[in-house]
């Protein structure tokens, strides 16, 4: 008898610990793995558990209830769709088949629409929070129809992470929405990653910290505005020693930051769509510069800069401070940029995504999860047509703030010669959209000039083209 109500393919780091987290709230869930011995592994690691180990498809489907309910946890690509071939025959009308890994949402619309086709739902839900998130509480993102949805509701919503404002899922809207929305946490996340290690490097070579003296600051500021999880885990960071060296082990780490592509699908949807999103797309840069390390390292002999002028020790204070006021407005804009990306998403495919529920979600369980998420999702739900976040009360006033010591220093560490690529187009940003009158009149009336591409001008409507 089918005696599992939910289905778990792909025992990895993160299928594990989720399939773990369901059976904790009640369910008896059935696994598979293309190994068979990680399945005995489990189930024998798990006594008195309610799992049902199936090395085969056919008994992995027989062992649950209709309609199934089942999450695949695997590598994004080839792997699902070749996944998908061989579940889809024994699969029955109504069945639900989700993809919990990192998959282009373009494929998970295809996918969805293909099955759809077939009377089967395909759920694609953005998972975020790592393995600790995934064992005990994630932020779930499920695309998707809403049936789908009201099939795998009550089973998402134990398993997600709680705060005061509910459960951390929603029905972020139809086929591809919810891995889009994952694919720009996953951008957003790279911007705010950017902008804490510039933060850190300003700390560490333009005021000459020591690492447990920056995991000190950054414990203060998780006790304000900026805390968050990445804050948090940044002074864990500094402050962890090696045992081999007896030195900080952030400083042994190799300054070689890998990326796995979701940010820089971030940045090609967003050409793509004409959303501006430079601090993103700098954070990706930033990796990329960083994966040069024989170059830089041989550039750094024969191209010559500022040395950095370590400060009174009187004036630190006050630096640290402006420095926290960088970091929470290049922030802010981040989320600016990313909530922007989302919107036009939404728009392009007709999803009716709510930005103040993903806000909201955001909260709890995943990487970038954060007390600015607050003012967030509240200016969302202030105003649900709001274009920029930037144009909400309460964040312009936050931003009205920080202005001064953003400024000040984004120019202190240009001047020390410490690169600022997120942080400075984040205040790129910021002015580019406050200015009314752009520089590029200059840029559309060289094209009109080399090419005849025409231009509007500011006295009257319709394209015209000059001789120059």
């Amino acid at each position: 008898m089918s005696g599992s109500n939910f289905g778990i393919i792909g025992l990895g780091t993160m299928g594990r610990n989720l399939a773990l987290n369901i059976e904790s709230h009640g369910s008896r869930v059935a696994v598979w793995n293309l190994e068979t011995d990680w399945i005995a592994d489990f189930i024998t690691k798990h006594p008195g558990a309610k799992f049902e180990g199936t090395p085969t498809f056919e008994q992995f489907t027989a062992a649950l209830s209709r309609p199934r309910r089942i999450m695949m946890m695997i590598p994004a690509g080839k792997p699902v769709d070749a996944t998908i071939e061989k579940l889809q025959p024994l699969l029955e009308r109504g069945d639900v088949l989700i993809d919990g890994g990192n998959s282009w949402f373009e494929d998970t619309r295809r996918r969805e629409a293909a099955l759809r086709s077939a009377g089967i739902h395909f759920v694609g839900c953005g998972v975020s929070g790592g393995e600790e998130g995934a064992r005990f509480g994630p932020s779930l993102m499920p695309g998707g129809s809403g049936e789908a949805w009201n099939i795998i509701r009550d089973v998402l919503e134990a398993i997600a992470a709680k705060t005061e404002a509910g459960a951390c899922v929603t029905h972020v809207g139809p086929d591809g929405a919810g891995h889009f929305v994952k694919m720009v946490h996953n951008g957003i996340e790279y911007g705010d990653m950017q902008l804490i290690a510039e933060s850190w490097d300003v700390l560490r070579r333009g005021l000459g910290l020591t690492a447990p003296e920056t995991a000190d600051v950054f414990e203060k500021w998780n006790d304000g505005p900026l805390a968050s999880f990445l804050t948090e885990l940044t002074a864990r960071v500094c402050r962890t020693i090696d045992p081999e060296t007896k030195q900080p082990l952030v400083d042994v780490v190799m300054d070689k930051a890998g990326q796995k592509g979701t940010g820089k699908w971030t940045a090609q949807v967003a050409l793509d769509m004409a959303v501006a999103i430079p601090t993103i797309a700098a954070a990706i840069d930033a990796r990329v510069l960083s994966s040069l390390k024989d170059e830089r390292v041989a550039a750094s002999k024969v191209l010559s800069g500022p040395t950095p002028n370590r400060p009174p020790q009187a004036e630190r204070r006050q630096l640290i401070d402006d420095l926290g006021d960088a970091l929470y407005a290049a922030r802010i804009c981040a989320y600016a940029q990313g909530m922007a990306l989302i919107r036009a998403g939404s728009d392009k495919y007709q999803w009716n995504i709510n930005l103040a529920e993903i806000g909201r979600i955001w909260k709890g369980g995943c990487i970038i999860r954060a007390r600015l998420l607050d003012p967030v999702r509240r200016a969302f739900e202030t105003k649900p047509d709001l274009v920029n976040l930037l144009l909400d009360p309460g964040i312009r006033e936050g931003i009205q703030h920080a202005q001064a010591g953003w400024r000040r220093t984004v120019t202190r560490a240009t001047e020390a010669g410490i690169p600022m690529l997120a942080h400075a187009s984040a205040l790129g940003y910021f002015d580019s959209y406050r200015t009314a009158r752009l520089p590029q009149s200059l840029t559309q009336a060289q094209r009109d000039a080399f090419g005849a591409h025409t231009y509007e001008r500011t006295d009257r409507p319709g394209a015209v083209h000059s001789e120059w």
